[in-house]
């Protein structure tokens, strides 16, 4: 008897040979067991198929499927549409995720038909899989969905949450003409529609890779594909968004200073803070996290050190 997968998880994966094994280990760990893991090879040229293959061969809930380069949105959006479960989760192919995560998002989605999309607080690890300090609530700053959004993804990263195949045929696609912030353009429309609910699991659910070397440092790719964002969502509601928009690019910039300074651009993080200041300075006694970041700013030469020590060597841009 063939029983039907309730979750389909969606594992994007481009030149991970050295990471996907751990992401898939944390699937095989899952306490939840009726699921498929669709692993989207997105045109490596590394290994990272051959390190798939065995859990293929091994587990019939593994399937390996492999397209031309697109990036991570199309990754996402060609296992999606290969999905045949309820439930579509989502776990990029260098991180990992707890043992109870799915089965903890599946109850909720069971329970109550109202939320749409449910995620969980996760901490980031190393690029050697080490834990670190920085850890994401994943609390939203205010209980409106789309206003939280446009100032901190509450999800945190890609691999997050666990949402209904409805929301993604209500909403469309991931957006592949983004090279990042493909996921809060998502997740902005999802509360744009104001039908589905976000649910916090307070739990930490998963652990999120950060690699220096990665797209999250390329700061100034990064501020483009925000800017679209942020003025997508005003393009949507615009009598909702503009009163907001100041306190938007507050954060925006406030976030790119911040990565900035983990990149070792002490020069750009003092520009983006500056930035954040004239658009809304409010933020920086409202906001513990944006308080810290304008002290890391101004202490550089401290918090590059400690920034070197949580996560390891960081080659400066």
């Amino acid at each position: 008897m063939v029983i039907s997968p309730k979750v389909t998880v969606v594992v994007p994966a481009y030149n991970v040979r050295s990471y996907i094994e751990d992401a898939l280990v944390s699937l095989e760990r899952q306490s939840f067991d009726k699921f498929e893991a669709i692993v989207v090879d997105d045109g490596s040229t590394d290994d990272t198929a051959e390190v798939v293959k065995p859990f293929c061969e091994r587990d019939s809930r593994f399937q390996l499927v492999q397209k031309q380069n697109g990036g991570l949105s199309s990754a996402r959006n060609y296992g999606i549409h290969h999905a045949c479960a309820e439930y579509i989760a989502l776990l990029d192919g260098d991180d990992v995720y707890e043992q109870d995560k799915l089965a903890a998002h599946v109850a909720l989605l069971d329970r109550d038909r109202d939320v749409g999309v449910a995620y969980s607080a996760s901490r980031a690890i190393r690029e050697d899989g080490r834990s670190t300090f920085m850890y994401l609530s994943g609390k939203p700053i205010t209980s409106d969905p789309l206003l939280a959004l446009l100032c901190k993804n509450f999800i945190g990263h890609g691999s997050n949450a666990v949402f209904r195949r409805a929301v993604f045929d209500q909403v469309g696609e991931f957006d592949e003409t983004l090279r990042s912030s493909e996921d809060v353009d998502f997740w902005l429309r999802v509360a744009a529609k104001q039908r589905w609910r976000f649910d916090r699991e307070p739990r930490v659910l998963c652990r999120y890779r950060v690699r220096p070397s990665g797209l999250s440092f390329n700061v100034l790719q990064m501020q483009r594909c925000c800017t679209r964002v942020i003025e997508s969502a005003y393009q949507r509601s615009p009598e909702v968004v503009k009163p907001m928009l100041p306190t938007a690019y507050a954060y925006m910039y406030r976030y790119l200073a911040r990565l900035s300074l983990t990149a070792g651009d002490a020069e750009q993080a003092r520009d983006f803070i500056d930035q954040a200041l004239a658009a809304d300075y409010s933020i920086f006694y409202r906001d513990p996290r944006s308080l810290l970041t304008l002290a890391a700013v101004r202490l550089a030469p401290l918090a590059k050190l400690i920034i070197r020590r949580s996560l390891g060597s960081v080659k400066a841009r």
